[in-house]
């Protein structure tokens, strides 16, 4: 079987800083990986622990944030064989529906059976790159999975969890997963395994290498920028009885309103 596990590189949130007109600088916040594709890693890697023979190539789409040695050595070691880049100077911001389409051609390039990703990224969180891959592929595609259940060569069973019940599917291969966080809690990579990252093939591609066609123009990015902070009230209703609770109560409804 092989697994592709798709990650992005997004900012730091806590070294984010905001303008005075509300927009976001993130020259100051260091890249790291999507936490939501981390979960995507770990399921890859407990699957490939179901089927003999499996093997598991990392792949993300970007600019040369992805040529950094230490990011690269991040992701390979957290179980991934190899990794596979597509760097591209315009390929910096993409948004959902082109970092897809590109992803769609490396996938096609590599050869796959499954394909996990996290159900969004830190900065947009979106929710789409998965659900639109499965779609540009034609294969089967699941999203919000919060479980595998079990993996064998061209079938798989998982679990997602919805708002009344819970799902039971199975999928036949190839397909395109896209996990939930609930899935696992990401493992911390020992010495060990860092060290080791750095003997793993990394093969970085460029858009003429994928043969990709120009993006359709079905979206443009208007503006990405912070809601506005407004003051603490500094309301205090002491006491629990009916007449605290109806005046907390009206303040919630003003505050809402």
């Amino acid at each position: 079987m092989k697994i592709i596990t798709c990650y992005k590189l997004v900012p730091e949130e806590q070294d984010i800083a905001v303008t005075a007109d509300g927009s976001l600088d993130t020259n100051k916040a260091a890249p790291k990986i999507n936490p939501f594709d981390l979960c995507a890693v770990e399921a890859g890697v407990a699957i490939k622990g179901l089927v003999d023979g499996a093997s598991i190539t990392a792949m993300s789409v970007g600019g040369k944030a992805l040529e950094n040695p230490k990011a690269r050595k991040d992701i390979l070691s957290r179980g991934p064989d190899d990794l596979t880049v597509i760097v591209d100077e315009k390929f910096e911001q993409l948004l959902p529906h082109q970092t897809a389409r590109v992803l769609m051609a490396a996938a096609q390039k590599n050869g796959f059976d499954l394909i996990l990703c996290g159900d969004g990224s830190g900065d947009l969180y979106a929710q789409q790159v998965g659900v639109q891959l499965g779609e540009l592929l034609g294969v089967a595609n699941i999203n919000a999975v919060s479980k595998i259940i079990s993996a064998e060569p061209g079938k798989l069973t998982v679990e997602r969890s919805l708002d009344d019940e819970v799902e039971v599917l199975e999928v036949t291969l190839p397909a395109v997963i896209s996990v939930s966080a609930d899935i696992n809690e990401p493992t911390i990579p020992s010495m060990k395994t860092i060290l080791a990252a750095a003997k793993k093939p990394v093969t970085s591609l460029s858009a003429s290498d994928i043969e990709l066609s120009e993006f359709p123009a079905l979206v443009e990015l208007v503006s990405v920028i912070a809601p506005e902070q407004k003051a603490r009230q500094k309301i205090i209703i002491e006491g629990d009885d009916e007449q605290q609770i109806a005046q907390f109560a009206e303040h919630l409804r003003k505050a809402l309103n």
